[in-house]
């Protein structure tokens, strides 16, 4: 499918391009961008304002284009980091242009397009919003480019590994960020498969970087499903403005390399490429987190340092453990205790695969049908290796994605296609593998006892000995654990490595680890944008996409074929401005239909008003109703985790039996009424968010800049997980059934109720909606001061607030955000040569709650550096940065690892 919809790209490309009719009287124009003082400015964007033809100067300052003088005026726009944009107006040809620039410290004259999807200052934008520039971008210190975005206010980032990390603003964080939709050049970066937005793992290298915008809160008037929370977006280089060569390379801590390149290259007028790759690699963090879990629906958990052992938050292959029967023959204080192997740390099972890494290779084609219709056509390369965190602990090995894109783009309009495939590689489940090799036979040849039942054998004798030779019962109890312990495999040893081998390399259900889906996801997209008068303003656009799943039957319930499903809708927008473009109102809204749900409506209504002589104070206002549409694996997943099992949930929903009822009373209680514990799943539906917005952003001055705003969310149909015990088809369980797994015979390892791999009956987890509302709201701030060239500092403080008032005690909203959160920092160019940036940041401990593992975070906090020293001589600057240089305490993912310290020297060459 792939390579069908590359060779149409192509074929549409080479047709546009026989009928192409460029300008005829296209003329060069020439000249210099410098500041006040006379100082080039190498860099500056030069643009022909309505087209796309543009350039950018080389480190003279200089620049020629070609312009067609037809029509008059001909209009430069010029611009570059730092300073206000400048309009040139050209009534002939010219080859001394000279454009100079003044500073603009508070970067307050940006431009942006994301957040109404069409250009306009980010001063008038109707909500809430972020963007760095390529030198903002440059500065940022961490090994993954999204990390550096914790820095801004709202944004929080959490990190299950170096490289696998979640983004999100307004709360409600995850592994897997299913609530704000990542973009690059406007297509979507996520995996197919597992709905996953692996951190910057699918995203751009940095050199190719223009620029990055975050949108905060609701945008599905615009952008559709799943825009729920926000939409990240990263805008690549121009290859017709951003020519050259550039090269960068960094070194580190923790054995990390980061190689990145980027040739661009004007080929004609017309035509133009450029190729962008990166390597990077480092030694992963490893979690090393040993509480007891609390997430035993089956049985109560022992406490942390048992004698019986327990069942640990980052050690994997305690099977579940044995519960010893309720029988003569059972010494009387082991009735019904249940003992756990010790498992393997995460360290043991990763083994030498412990490298994270990340391989990226882009390249791409533009071609100019006119001055202002461009054709690009790319394909994206993306693999990598990381760990991932959502219902178990999971190695991502060569996980990746192949995209292939194109898009036809003039300057109202645009139409998009891309598709998607992933892939798993050699990706496994952690979980899974510790669980099997435990229950691997000790023979190679697969007869006799597993290393599991040789254990609980063990201890069970050891313990009558014990207690025979008259020893205490906690004495008894130690001694039987140290015992049993040298009956589990070690992880040094052959037969270790042997099944480790197997077992990963194994994608059979029940059997293996691995995890091998390979899905497709194919879209389009388009929008016009068509000016009714003056002063107002519609755009109409409409997007489709179709996923199509498979994971060979051991992630989906895909067994035969894949599993197909779409999405389509359209929106519109109307912008009126008022009062000499002193008012600007917008309404937007958007109608999505759904293969599993009922079509959706998602209106936007916003209102701008601009005071001060430059309309420098900018007061907004606005209200957005998103939806959450359930990810592909809440809708179509099958997996057996063993205490678990995971289902998805868009057919006739579920009913079954909760684990404890409303009494707190667990299931099974002998004398309580099976009726109080009757439980009902229904079908999932799309989740609502309504959320109401106020905001502030502007100039103080020359020197200060400060952002603020306060929203309120209203959540409704909200999805969350539940567990409970039912029957796989959906049915409730029969009076026969529950007792016949209350009947099961103990064996070792022990196949507790509900937990057999061959039971009908199973504790089973779905998601599903909550009727209850989920209310939120929250503030956000932040604060720039330009002290002089030298020293800029900044400032931002953020506040999440859950309401629980109306929620049930045991509720599971995974809101996981700190309540509080602050930056502080500074950044400037010391001299020409040297700049700097360094920052500070703090974020209040808070409940972390995840299908994996849930508990409570501490306080964590990180000081990131980065120091800069151009030679232009040499065409190179010499780069120092490092991420959390105090080494704090900074576990973002409970269960995930401490994110250290991480310290790097390089060096940046850029050949014009």
């Amino acid at each position: 499918m792939n390579k069908i919809y590359y060779t149409a790209a192509i074929q549409a490309f080479t047709a546009f391009a026989a009928t192409s009719a460029y300008a005829q009287e296209a003329t060069n124009i020439s000249g210099i961008v410098q500041t006040e003082a006379g100082v080039p400015l190498p860099g500056a964007t030069v643009f022909i304002k309505g087209s796309f033809i543009g350039s950018s100067t080389n480190r003279e300052g200089k620049f020629i284009l070609k312009a067609d003088f037809t029509n008059l005026p001909v209009v430069l726009s010029v611009s570059f980091v730092g300073y206000e944009s400048r309009e040139v107006s050209l009534s002939q040809p010219d080859n001394s242009v000279q454009v100079v620039l003044k500073p603009n410290a508070t970067l307050t004259n940006e431009v942006i397009a994301s957040a109404s999807r069409v250009e306009e200052g980010i001063l008038q934008a109707p909500v809430t919003v972020e963007k760095l520039n390529t030198q903002q971008v440059e500065r940022i210190p961490t090994a993954d480019l999204q990390v550096g975005l914790n820095q801004y206010k709202g944004i929080d980032v959490n990190s299950a590994s170096l490289l696998m990390n979640s983004l999100s603003t307004r709360g409600f964080n995850s592994a897997k960020s299913e609530r704000l939709i990542q973009l690059t050049d406007y297509f979507d970066t996520q995996s197919p498969s597992l709905n996953v937005n692996a951190g910057n793992l699918q995203g751009l290298p940095e050199l190719d970087v223009e620029s990055i915008e975050v949108i905060h809160g609701p945008a599905s008037a615009l952008y559709g499903a799943n825009a729920f929370n926000g939409v990240l977006l990263l805008n690549s280089k121009d290859p017709f403005v951003t020519e050259g060569l550039s090269v960068r390379v960094r070194g580190g801590e923790r054995s990390y390399f980061d190689g990145q390149v980027r040739y661009a290259k004007k080929l004609t007028e017309k035509l133009a490429f450029k190729i962008v790759g990166s390597y990077l690699t480092a030694n992963d963090w490893m979690p090393s987190n040993y509480a007891a879990t609390s997430l035993r629906v089956e049985r109560g958990n022992n406490p942390e340092n048992s004698t019986l052992g327990y069942d640990a938050v980052n050690r994997y292959g305690e099977v579940g453990g044995y519960t010893f029967a309720n029988a003569t023959s059972t010494p009387a204080e082991l009735r019904g205790k249940t003992v756990y192997m010790p498992g393997f740390t995460e360290q043991e099972l990763v083994a030498n695969d412990d490298q994270a890494k990340s391989i990226k290779i882009h390249p791409s084609l533009s071609y100019l049908l006119s001055s202002n219709v461009k054709v690009t056509v790319g394909v994206n390369y993306n693999r990598g290796t990381a760990s991932y965190q959502s219902s178990s602990r999971y190695r991502f090995h060569d996980f990746g994605t192949n995209q292939f894109h194109g898009e036809v783009k003039g300057t109202r309009w645009f139409i998009r296609g891309q598709s998607v495939q992933d892939f798993g590689a050699d990706s496994y489940d952690l979980s899974f593998l510790g669980s099997f090799i435990q229950t691997s036979t000790i023979s190679p040849d697969g007869t006799g006892p597993t290393y599991a039942q040789s254990y609980y054998s063990a201890y069970l004798t050891e313990y009558q000995t014990s207690r025979a030779r008259g020893n205490s019962v906690n004495d008894a109890l130690a001694s039987a654990q140290q015992v049993a312990a040298s009956r589990q495999l070690k992880a040094t040893d052959a037969r270790f490595q042997q099944l480790r081998t197997q077992i990963i390399n194994d994608a059979t259900p029940g059997r293996g680890a691995r995890l091998n889906p390979s899905s497709l996801l194919n879209e389009g997209n388009a929008q016009y944008n068509l000016p009714l008068a003056e002063n107002t303003d519609l755009i109409i656009g409409g997007a489709y996409r179709k996923f199509r799943l498979g994971s060979s039957g051991n992630l989906y319930s895909d067994d035969n074929e894949r599993i197909q499903n779409h999405e389509l809708g359209g929106y519109a927008q109307l912008t009126q401005k008022l009062f000499a473009e002193r008012l600007k109102l917008a309404v937007a809204g958007r109608v999505d239909e759904f293969k599993n749900f009922k079509p959706a409506f998602s209106p936007r209504a916003s209102a701008v008003y601009s005071a001060g002589a430059s309309k420098q104070h900018n007061f907004r206002a606005s209200y957005g109703r998103a939806f959450r549409s359930p990810t592909q694996l809440d809708q179509y997943i099958r997996l057996d985790v063993g205490r678990v099992v995971l289902l998805g949930n868009v057919g006739d929903g579920f009913k079954g039996f909760s684990t404890i009822n409303a009494a707190g009373q667990p299931f099974g209680t002998p004398g309580v009424p099976l009726s109080s514990f009757e439980y009902e799943a229904p079908a999932l539906t799309l989740e609502r968010l309504s959320t109401y917005e106020v905001g502030y952003k502007g100039t103080l001055g020359e020197k200060v800049a400060l952002d603020i705003n306060y929203f309120r969310s209203y959540y409704n149909d909200f999805i969350g997980a539940q567990r409970f015990i039912g029957n796989r088809d959906g049915s409730r369980p029969s009076d026969v059934q529950l007792a016949a797994e209350f009947a099961r015979p103990q064996q070792m390892p022990a196949e507790t109720p509900f937990q057999s791999p061959s039971s009908q009956t199973r504790v089973l987890q779905v998601w599903t909606n909550a009727r209850q509302e989920v209310r939120t709201q929250g503030a956000a701030v932040g604060l720039s001061y330009n002290v002089s060239t030298p020293l800029t500092l900044t400032a931002n403080y953020s506040l999440n607030v859950l309401d629980r008032s109306n929620l049930p005690e045991d509720f599971q909203t995974f809101f996981n955000t700190p309540k509080h959160k602050y930056n502080v920092g500074a950044n400037g160019n010391v001299a020409r040569n040297l700049s700097y940036s360094v920052n500070y940041r703090w974020a209040q401990g808070h409940l972390y709650e995840l299908p994996f593992a849930v508990g409570e975070l501490k306080d964590y906090s990180a000081v990131d550096a980065y120091v800069g020293y151009a030679v232009p001589k040499l065409l190179t600057t010499f780069q120092v940065g490092g991420s959390n240089l105090l080494d704090n305490t900074n576990t973002q993912v409970y269960g995930g690892p401490n994110i250290g310290r991480l310290v790097f020297v390089g060096l940046l060459v850029d050949i014009k």
